[in-house]
């Protein structure tokens, strides 16, 4: 029943590093920022999409009617001013804002936004559709107002409306987009979209770099009356590897970078040119294990709770902590981040005890030397950190790991084929509720349980 069985991980802060000197001032209107992915994004539909590299640019070009407000807690109001429960709290009326323009001019609708709402609510379009799931049905209300009816109570609904899939995007320019079936249209659309947020995509060269410009027709202002946003464009470069990355930033050549190894932390905070930050985050890294009978077409031993069992009490998690993040992250206790709300984290998680992992893998019948594999990210310093560190410690159980690197898109494809035995994963909240990250790996429905195929009916019924 409890999800430890499969998954390993440890929670951390996230990690940013900007650029001094040579950036643009968030106060100052005006200037291109410089900024180096570890990876590119594959498919920037705000439906669609499945994965944080596409998310965290769809969050830039794209608003929704409530956005997370500055603790990340509760929400403020985005393309929407105004909101109104019924008293029994079975519908929501939001009221648009004045004069809001998509990024080609036209006018944001509530014929828009009751079609954005439709779509990203509608069962099995998206693997995220979920999160929308208790909409019943959305009505329009004059030229303004929309009304969202739901099917039950749903106490993180104004959490999900502020989530990246309830994106308002332009109907009727998505419906004339290239393409017989839903995923074709948005993957044409997606090319060349007509935005709703602060930046529109001004080029792509796909595993090369991406340019966002802002859009001039965006209706937020700051506090003093600015028009945002404050940057003219965004230059993304996309530099898998660790080392290469935080070169081009130290050297000016970037003015901030993502994924910073752990190992570089102390390094770039002692750098004068470099602002190196930690804040408290809902990342978690984890190891995700295949339990299927097989895996890449042979026998899995990882279908064998025993053994799932032995390799997670053959892990010294305090060890790897220290070993991966120098002190800055935490072992997990939950298959939540602790900063996720109503996180409880009272289970006791697996030990280290090497006489217990023993036993179980031979009580498994699992002979010496038997070799499971993993997947890591390419040039991905963390990564390979950890996937070494696990070698070591379960070769103390007979147990080869093989480790194999590959690139973000070869790694997705390979685990939406089951096509793997174990894999490093990272995880982030979208939202502040349990009741995103707890479909995604609980759920077997959903995505298999994150894809591991671990299910278990009592969980699924709760």
């Amino acid at each position: 029943m409890n999800s430890r069985k499969w998954i390993i991980g440890m929670a951390s802060s996230a990690l940013l590093a900007a650029g001094m000197g040579h950036g643009v001032n968030a106060a100052e209107k005006g200037g291109v920022l410089n900024y180096g992915r570890y990876a590119d994004s594959q498919f920037l539909d705000p439906v669609q999409t499945e994965q944080n590299v596409d998310i965290w640019i769809l969050t830039n070009l794209y608003d929704t009617l409530l956005q997370p407000a500055s603790d990340g807690k509760s929400v403020d109001f985005g393309l929407a001013s105004a909101k109104s429960w019924s008293d029994d709290h079975s519908a929501l009326t939001l009221t648009l804002r004045e004069g809001i323009k998509f990024s080609d001019g036209s006018p944001i609708t509530v014929e828009d936004v009751k079609w954005s709402l439709e779509r990203a609510s509608k069962q099995d379009n998206g693997i995220w559709s979920f999160m929308l799931g208790s909409i019943a049905k959305v009505e329009t209300d004059g030229a303004d107002k929309v009304k969202i009816t739901l099917k039950n109570y749903d106490p993180a609904f104004e959490a999900a409306l502020a989530t990246f899939n309830a994106a308002i995007m332009p109907m009727k320019a998505f419906e004339a987009a290239a393409g017989q079936t839903e995923v074709d249209k948005a993957r044409a659309f997606s090319e060349h979209p007509i935005t709703s947020g602060p930046f529109t995509l001004a080029s792509w060269s796909r595993g090369s770099d991406m340019v966002l410009k802002a859009n001039p027709h965006y209706w937020a202002k700051d506090a003093a009356g600015v028009q945002l946003p404050y940057l003219d464009e965004i230059h993304f470069q996309i530099i898998p590897d660790d080392a290469t990355r935080i070169l081009k930033l130290t050297s000016g050549e970037l003015d901030g970078a993502e994924q910073v190894p752990y190992s570089r932390v102390s390094e770039l905070k002692r750098n004068d040119a470099v602002n190196m930050e930690l804040f408290p985050s809902t990342k978690v890294t984890f190891m995700t294990m295949n339990t299927r009978p097989e895996a890449s077409g042979k026998p899995n031993p990882l279908n064998d709770v025993k053994v799932r069992q032995a390799l997670n009490y053959a892990l010294n998690k305090e060890a790897i902590t220290k070993i991966v993040t120098h002190g800055v992250a935490k072992p997990m206790q939950s298959y939540l981040a602790s900063t996720t709300p109503l996180f409880a984290g009272t289970a006791e998680p697996y030990g280290y005890n090497i006489a217990m992992a023993k036993k179980l893998i031979v009580d498994a019948g699992v002979p010496a030397g038997t070799e499971i594999s993993i997947l890591t990210l390419g040039g991905s310093q963390d990564e390979m950190q950890i996937a070494t560190a696990a070698q070591q410690m379960w070769s103390a159980v007979g147990v080869k790991l093989k480790i194999e690197q590959v690139d973000k898109a070869t790694r997705a494809a390979r685990q939406k084929a089951n096509d793997f035995q174990m894999v490093v994963s990272t995880w982030t909240n979208d939202i502040a509720d349990p009741s995103q990250a707890t479909s995604y790996f609980a759920y077997y429905p959903l995505i298999q349980s994150y894809r591991s195929g671990w299910q278990n009916v009592e969980v699924d019924k709760l």
